[in-house]
């Protein structure tokens, strides 16, 4: 008998999964592994970074005020001797929690919003739809911002929660015209028929087949959340003393920014850090994951290129 090789099939054990396939575009990326690799740093650095110095974020060392850096004080202090080093560690913390914890909320809650409006329809297109369409025109930041200061003894998991509930509605559509392709599907007809209960069908066989789409946007969320948060701290909207965000410890320093250069630098990169790593990595993420977008996107660009040097060449002559 011959073997699955010698009819020229690979056997079963050895056939590539999708995660494996997705792995290896994902590898092949450059700016996707560079993207991981930042995240991945500056976690280490959030968590690991303040175990290598002995000062605290809430320490004032009054003989080093507003000192550069230096081997006692890395990042240097502020005009109330808090070391910076410990101060912008203790900020990167909360912006990488509170910007995944709003990405993976905020995409859950389109992703089951929008795939009951479009799988039941009806009066439940209707109502939820309507309410995303009220969420879509009002000023997310304006009401955040006065929200905010209601809940602001409650920590910053309900601050997760407030910008989590103004950003998911775009996705919530996307996710409802995507279900309503899905539910013709035959698979769906099929379990349907078969008295599978609805929210069976939702999470069993609509939402998995959209899963690329929703890693996706959880990564592009996580980065929007991460700047929308920075953003209402600075304006004393966000997380609230005595802890510290990104965006505190920015506008902390901000007056002082032009002459001590080092209060704005070292907060100010870490957050251009996070944006840039999630946003590498969200390209990479969608390129592995729907590799004829990819594909397509690619001979848009060399097309684009090839007219670009008829053009130059033309101009030359």
């Amino acid at each position: 008998m011959r073997t699955a090789r010698a009819r020229g099939r690979t056997p079963r054990a050895e056939q590539p999964t999708r995660l494996r396939l997705t792995a290896r575009r994902f590898a092949r990326n450059r700016l996707a592994l560079l993207g991981l690799a930042l995240l991945v740093l500056l976690f280490l650095a959030a968590y690991a970074g303040p175990l290598l110095t002995r000062w605290d974020h809430r320490t004032h060392d009054f003989l080093s005020l507003l000192s550069g850096p230096s081997a006692d004080h890395w990042f240097g202090t502020t005009q109330s001797g808090l070391d910076l080093y410990a101060l912008t560690l203790r900020g990167l913390q909360k912006s990488l929690v509170i910007g995944l914890l709003v990405g993976v909320v905020s995409t859950s809650l389109s992703a089951v919003v929008g795939a009951f409006a479009g799988y039941f329809g009806g009066w439940t297109d209707r109502v939820l739809m309507g309410a995303v369409d009220l969420l879509l025109v009002m000023p997310a930041f304006l009401f955040v911002a006065v929200l905010s200061p209601l809940v602001r003894g409650s920590g910053w998991p309900v601050f997760v929660v407030l910008l989590a509930a103004f950003s998911w509605m775009i996705t919530g559509r996307v996710v409802r015209s995507v279900t309503l392709t899905l539910k013709e599907r035959e698979y769906v007809k099929a379990a349907k028929y078969l008295g599978v209960p609805a929210p069976v069908i939702v999470f069993r066989h609509i939402l998995p087949h959209m899963a690329s789409l929703l890693i996706i946007e959880a990564v592009i969320q996580a980065g929007a959340a991460v700047i929308g948060e920075s953003g209402l701290s600075y304006f004393g909207f966000g997380v609230q003393p005595p802890d510290v965000s990104l965006g505190t410890v920015i506008a902390d320093n901000t007056n002082m920014a032009a002459s001590y250069p080092w209060l704005f630098f070292f907060p100010a990169g870490c957050l251009v850090l996070i944006g840039v790593s999630l946003a590498f990595v969200g390209d990479g993420l969608r390129d592995a994951l729907d590799p004829d977008a990819a594909g397509a996107r690619a001979r848009v660009r060399r097309r684009g290129k090839r007219a670009y040097g008829v053009v130059a060449e033309g101009r030359r002559r």
